[in-house]
């Protein structure tokens, strides 16, 4: 007889917090939903699931949409869906094949609005090589929905130049980012009007496929492991690495590229940029010997002129980021604990 799973999770309401991609959505993903839907596919917790059936292999994933305001300098929530599934696939080392969009709307949303929306999803899904083939519409009440989220399920075809996972991490290698970090999740601060800061910035929402394919031409087999760091940001997708390899990272904090407008609301707010949520950037951890071609490789994708070398997995601190100065000094960087930007995807 099969025991009954231990749920771990022990929170009595649901907070901001447990959607953010840090500490506590941690604790209700492996608190609650691993143990209740307990299955292989499930545990590692990756940004796509792997199925194999009568020897056809497939990548599937799911994600949501909830981002206020609906549209913002650089993208809308209608692209920010399309490119966000797509890269979910990108990242798991899959060829994005189609995906399936339902739409919760909210009565008295205005039709131009949807079109709009609509019409952003299908641009995005062209420039991302994608078909929508199907999904779902419902009403609810005004005031139940901000006017519009959207559901997503993706799918794609295994890229058989790419065997990625935190597994095959080792000491040595390489952490690449693809370019300036943070500027979706402040972008979304700013269309709020939240912080009274005049700024040239926009969302960098877009397919990551254009990265991975360069990476995959140039450097491939030294390609151990992808991330697309949105909620969270890159300290949250680093130290899920880190925990998963049971190794050490260290970034070297001067070489991150960000732009000023980023640092500067970032300052101002108390937040680390770090934690900042990213919708087009692509994080890569790849073999010391190969690193070189891959950055140059990342560097010649439009948008990816200030791909960068950030970082090294090392044999410690075990189970830990580290941010390092050229000058000496390091501080730990931690997983995001609370929500300090809420509703940015």
């Amino acid at each position: 007889m099969r025991l009954m799973p231990e749920v771990r999770f022990r929170d009595a309401r649901l907070e901001m917090a447990h959607g953010a991609g840090g500490k506590a959505t941690r604790r209700l993903v492996e608190g609650l939903f691993l143990p209740l839907l307990d299955n292989p596919a499930l545990a590692p917790l990756s940004d796509a699931a792997w199925i194999d059936g009568d020897g056809m292999a497939a990548a599937m994933t799911a994600d949501a949409f909830v981002v206020r305001p609906l549209r913002f300098p650089g993208g809308s929530i209608g692209e920010l869906a399309v490119n966000g599934t797509v890269n979910d696939l990108c990242v798991a080392g899959a060829q994005p094949v189609a995906l399936m969009a339902a739409f919760i709307l909210e009565a008295g949303l205005p039709g131009d609005v949807l079109r709009a929306e609509v019409e952003a999803m299908a641009q995005a899904a062209r420039r991302a090589g994608v078909a929508v083939v199907g999904g779902d519409t419902k009403v609810v009440e005004h005031g139940l929905a901000d006017g519009m989220y959207i559901a997503t399920f993706g799918l794609g075809r295994p890229d058989p130049r790419l065997r990625l996972g935190a597994a095959r991490v080792r000491p040595g290698d390489r952490v690449l980012v693809s370019g300036p970090i943070g500027d979706h999740g402040i972008t979304i601060l700013l269309a709020r009007g939240d912080l009274d800061l005049e700024a040239d910035l926009r969302s960098d929402t877009r397919p990551l496929t254009p990265f991975v394919e360069a990476l995959a031409a140039a450097a491939a087999q030294g390609v151990r492991w992808m991330r697309d760091p949105t909620r969270g940001g890159i300290a949250s997708a680093l130290n899920e690495l880190a925990r998963e390899a049971g190794a050490g990272i260290v970034l070297f904090e001067e070489e991150i590229p960000l732009r000023g407008e980023v640092r500067g609301a970032c300052e101002i707010l108390g937040l680390d940029p770090l934690h900042i949520a990213n919708e087009g950037q692509l994080l890569a951890v790849v073999a010391p010997e190969l690193a070189a071609d891959a950055l140059r490789a990342l560097r010649r994708v439009p948008g990816g002129e200030q791909a960068a070398l950030i970082g090294e997995i090392r044999d410690a601190p075990v189970r830990t980021v580290l941010a390092e100065t050229r000058y000496g000094g390091s501080r730990v960087v931690d997983m995001l604990v609370g929500d300090p930007l809420p509703r940015i995807c």
